[in-house]
């Protein structure tokens, strides 16, 4: 529009060209970096609240000859000294049942491995320091060593899988045992066996970067891989917990080494056309950290069937613990590759319909996060064609994000402001101003949401501060009749910019300053 007046419909431009506009900073690589950033974001979030990033292993594995028998057999929690001592004698016993031999030396050996994994299974804190002082370590390493039963490894890997649950130093503790956890998850181990050592690999992966990069340095990833093509839905979802541990970063080697062994993205999608809800879930959470983390991944996940899998499960389920990965995962996908805004939510497929339903949901969530992950894809979507632009605003949708953006916490405001202030511009191109929806700035503005945007320009956050700048351009640029700069200073916008009169962000400053001087000058008011 060369005249920068306001325009109810969009110039013809190409559709990629819709998928980021002005008011929408997060485009192409500053998206990208934004969605490592959550990824990583999540993933401690996870861990504090949502579903514990590392796991203690208290109940046999589903098919183990202990799953019947123990049954009921909880110990109750004992005096910590007690507990401490008890388990300093269970790894006394266990060092000199190494060293026996002849008959009755085998069962020995596992009885005390089975009492010293009660020990460290059976109370709320696990006495893991005091079995670590003890020397258990070694000898749990030498319990798996290969051609020992069945149940000696499994024991000793279950041991080995609750000390990896316990503190960052005690985690790390096993570093001398993951060369033969890994080991035990090749095709020479039983299941059983394989998956007990992927939880314990997966719990240190739990811990952090550095002990991520030593189990990928050492090969863990292939096997874990292997592992998840399982048909066994238990053995399935703990490796793919564990993947998910593995690859989330912030570097996206695995993530990229992931997507391309054979058979993955079959097993994801297969995996998540399953009824099994808890399933769902941790594969989720591995196209979470895909999606985050590799372009290649995001790109053959958005031209596969995962999407619409995806957006099921976002409208179906009520399960709080798997909406949040599925709707990352959804966010990432939008936020990513134009592709899938521009080429899977066409406007006027079903599957489009669904995709605003199912965030809609969760926009009336009352759980924050999944208000925030609604909001922060609707934003992205909103940031699509004309087409996605009126079937966002022509929804329920807009008076809920005018809601959210008057009384939700601030990132949600936020999230909430950048979706309402897309659906209000169309790309001009060249480097000119966006062309405005007057209809839909009307609608936004008459609706309440004003105030909402002016509070963003008095945060101290900048990027809120700059969307709020924007949002006040457009107004006093776009609203009719020359109204907007009065409804600008009624709200005391007039104030709120001027703050930035002196401020040490030069973009921030030239930005208030010019827009003050050309709607509030010498002639504001003739």
């Amino acid at each position: 529009m060369a005249d920068g007046s306001a325009s109810a419909s969009p110039p013809s431009v190409s559709p990629h060209q819709y998928h980021r506009d002005a008011i929408k900073s997060s485009v192409r690589n500053t998206a990208a970096n934004r969605r490592r950033e959550q990824a990583i974001a999540i993933g401690k979030e996870r861990r504090e609240a949502l579903m514990r990033a590392k796991r203690v292993c208290r109940a046999p594995l589903s098919g183990s000859d202990e799953a019947a028998a123990e049954e009921g057999d909880m110990v109750v929690d004992e005096e910590k000294a007690d507990l401490e001592t008890r388990t300093t004698q269970a790894v006394e016993e266990l060092k000199s049942a190494l060293s026996s031999q002849g008959k009755g030396a085998q069962n020995r050996k596992t009885e005390v491995l089975r009492a010293l994994r009660r020990l460290l299974s059976q109370s709320e804190v696990p006495p893991v320091d005091a079995a670590i002082k003890a020397g258990a370590v070694p000898l749990l390493v030498q319990s798996l060593s290969f051609g020992s039963p069945d149940e000696q490894l499994l024991e000793a890997a279950w041991c080995l899988t609750n000390i990896a649950a316990g503190k960052p130093e005690e985690t790390k503790s096993l570093l001398p045992a993951l060369p033969l956890l890994i080991a035990h998850l090749g095709e020479n181990s039983s299941t059983l066996v394989a998956e007990q050592c992927a939880w314990a690999i997966g719990n240190v992966a739990g811990e952090g970067a550095e002990l991520r990069n030593t189990l990928l340095a050492q090969g863990a990833l292939w096997p874990l891989a292997r592992l998840m093509l399982s048909n066994k839905g238990s053995t399935t979802r703990t490796a793919a917990w564990a993947l998910s541990n593995l690859i989330k970063g912030p570097d996206s080697k695995a993530a990229n080494e992931l997507i391309g062994i054979d058979g993955i993205p079959n097993a994801i999608i297969r995996n998540l056309e399953k009824a099994d809800e808890e399933l769902a879930t941790e594969v989720a959470w591995v196209v979470v950290y895909l999606s985050a983390l590799s372009e290649k991944a995001t790109s053959l996940i958005v031209r596969s069937s995962m999407p619409q899998l995806l957006i099921g499960r976002l409208l179906a389920s009520e399960n709080l613990q798997l909406l949040i990965p599925v709707l990352r995962g959804l966010g990432n996908l939008v936020a990513g590759d134009g592709y899938m805004v521009d080429s899977v939510l066409i406007v006027g497929n079903s599957v489009t319909d669904q995709a605003l339903s199912s965030l809609i949901k969760c926009l009336k969530s009352d759980h924050r996060v999944l208000k925030k992950e609604a909001s922060w894809a609707m934003s992205n979507i909103a940031a699509g064609s004309f087409e996605h632009k009126k079937l966002i605003f022509a929804s329920e949708a807009t008076p809920l994000l005018m809601h959210l953006l008057r009384t939700a916490q601030f990132d949600i405001r936020r999230e909430a402001a950048y979706t309402l202030g897309n659906l209000c511009v169309v790309p001009a191109g060249s480097g000119n101003p966006p062309s405005i929806i007057v209809e839909h700035l009307v609608a936004i503005v008459d609706g309440g949401a004003l105030p909402g945007f002016i509070n963003l320009v008095r945060s101290a956050d900048i990027e809120s501060a700059r969307l709020g700048l924007q949002f006040l351009e457009l107004v006093m640029r776009g609203y009719p009749d020359s109204q907007g700069p009065k409804l600008v200073e009624t709200e005391d916008g007039i104030e709120a910019m001027e703050r930035f009169q002196f401020h040490e962000n030069e973009m921030m400053r030239n930005m208030a300053n010019g827009l003050v001087d050309k709607y509030f000058g010498e002639d504001y008011g003739l």
